[in-house]
């Protein structure tokens, strides 16, 4: 069997960086795990190409040469897995996908033209593939409520990628996650008990990584990396001596739920790890929305205090925010303005609230009868899918307002040399050997920041004092300053793509009002 593995495009969003990967002379963020977690699971003997289009086009030699073509994707690339689903079919190709936004909304991909459907998680769904395969079944769809035993999962193809063509390369210790925030569908996907690998499995990988040559970011792509607490210490006791002996190869990167504050001695072995910036999603400040969304537990200590916290400990702290909770109170876009301000939290990850498939939210917004035709586009330039509590136009207003103000350059570099300022804690190594795309980067930014935009003498100030007080984090802080570039341009994109959707909206009632009443 020939099979081409593909990636679907990302279009920009939050996440895409796409401005300073341009200026790094990157390609992507990061590639698709799940998709060359899979590549390891298929038969030996079969011939695998992979095209991440992020990085690459696929070729019609490509397409002419396989036999089968597997897609994962995303909700948020859902028009290119259409189109790729589309274009296999029309070749006579046999077309099979799997990843969350099938699993999630497998009508999609059947209403698409795909000939199998391998939902859930692959370790349990593809040996049924193959075996379909075997029987030669022409079409399928497999499925297994059944939460696999990680333990048994393989290394990744990374072999597969091209790895100068990306930021970070990810790696994933857990699945599953033990609260239940409403809108969150990670406990549909993969179970509220966290599984995770054996810290055998985690170095093997990491191994692997170290000796392909890749040195730069590694990001552990858990759903929660403490959601079973007792592991993952485990895991970074065995970690650190790995990185101590290997002078920090990498630098680590993880989601965490806030109650991360609650545990000094997780913080420490994450920093010891050499853990330098965690994802958190910490949503509201607003702690009746934070209830109202089952979200319990970042109301159990003041949220700045946790915040600082976990800061002064030495970790950098990612946040995601959303705006449109059931029952928020207006002005929330300005509250979390404040709080990010009050916490100097370089990025924040601003959201209107989406309704995710068959999320308890989904349900209940369902029977409620408020839920939008349509899947939405998810992402932070995308108009809620359901309609709201309180007037739509005055949520997005809010939500523009302060994606605006945080990513103004000037309020981002202050807020960044805050953030950085904060930080004590422990660093494994001096800073990590500055490479040709990091030093081109280094340099945009110099230029932009330091030169053509008013920022120049805090840019220049705030860069001396940070080399001699917090040399250890210089390199840290520069590159967060180059992940700034993508926020400053990204934000004018959001802007727009919401206006043009109010807009929509303000002429689809105007016409609605306007439509002449029948006489009988």
């Amino acid at each position: 069997m020939k099979a081409l593995l593909i990636w679907p495009h990302f279009p920009n969003s939050f996440w895409s960086y796409q401005e300073t990967l341009n200026l790094a002379g990157l390609r992507s963020t990061n590639p698709p795990l799940g998709l060359i977690t899979v590549a390891a699971m298929l038969p030996k003997d079969w011939e695998i190409r992979f095209a991440d289009r992020n990085v690459r086009q696929e070729t019609a030699a490509d397409w002419e040469w396989c036999d089968m073509v597997i897609i994962s994707a995303m909700i948020v690339q859902k028009a290119d897995f259409r189109a790729l689903i589309q274009k296999g079919v029309a070749l006579g190709k046999k077309v099979a996908v799997g990843g969350p936004f099938p699993t999630s909304v497998p009508e999609f991909a059947l209403e698409s033209g795909a000939h199998y459907l391998i939902l859930d998680e692959g370790e349990c769904t593809i040996p049924m593939f193959l075996e379909a395969l075997e029987r030669g079944d022409e079409r399928g769809i497999f499925r297994s409520p059944e939460k696999p035993d990680v333990t048994q999962t393989p290394i990744p193809r990374f072999d597969l990628l091209d790895l100068e063509a990306y930021l970070a390369i990810t790696v994933q210790f857990s699945r599953g996650c033990p609260f239940q925030c409403e809108f969150c569908d990670i406990i549909n996907l993969y179970g509220r008990k966290p599984r995770t690998k054996t810290p055998e499995q985690m170095l093997g990988e990491l191994e692997v990584l170290y000796k392909m040559g890749w040195h730069r970011y590694v990001f552990v792509v858990d759903d929660n990396f403490i959601g079973n607490k007792r592991n993952a210490k485990i895991f970074l006791q065995a970690l650190i001596p790995w990185m101590q002996e290997r002078n920090y190869p990498f630098i680590l990167l993880t989601e965490a739920s806030l109650n991360l504050a609650e545990d000094d001695e997780m913080i420490e072995l994450m920093v010891k790890a050499g853990m330098n910036i965690v994802f958190m999603g910490i949503e509201t400040p607003d702690t009746t929305s934070l209830l109202g969304i089952h979200k319990n537990q970042n109301t159990r200590h003041p949220l700045v205090e946790s915040c600082q916290k976990i800061t002064k400990a030495g970790l950098q702290i990612m946040s995601g925010f959303i705006i449109g909770f059931d029952g928020e109170r207006p002005g929330a876009g300005k509250r979390i303005q404040e709080f990010i301000e009050a916490t100097g939290i370089p990025q924040g990850q601003f959201s209107l609230l989406q309704a995710l498939q068959n999320t308890q939210m989904w349900t209940r917004l369902k029977q409620e009868g408020r839920l939008v035709d349509g899947l939405g586009t998810f992402h932070q330039g995308a108009i809620m899918n359901f309609t709201p509590t309180r007037p739509v136009e005055e949520i997005v207003a809010e939500y523009i307002d302060a994606f605006w103000n945080i990513y103004e350059p000037m309020p981002y570099l202050k807020r960044t040399f805050r953030h950085f300022m904060m930080m004590n804690g422990w660093r494994g190594r001096w800073m990590p050997k500055i490479t040709r795309k990091e030093l081109r980067l280094f340099l945009s930014v110099c230029w932009r920041q330091g030169v053509v935009r008013s920022t120049r003498w805090r840019f220049w100030w705030q860069m001396i004092a940070i080399a001699l007080i917090k040399p250890r984090l210089f390199y840290d802080y520069m590159t967060d300053l180059g992940v700034g570039e993508h926020f400053f341009n990204y934000r004018y994109e959001v802007r727009a793509q919401l206006l043009q959707q109010l807009e929509n909206i303000k002429r689809a009632k105007q016409e609605q009002v306007q439509e002449p009443v029948a006489v009988a």
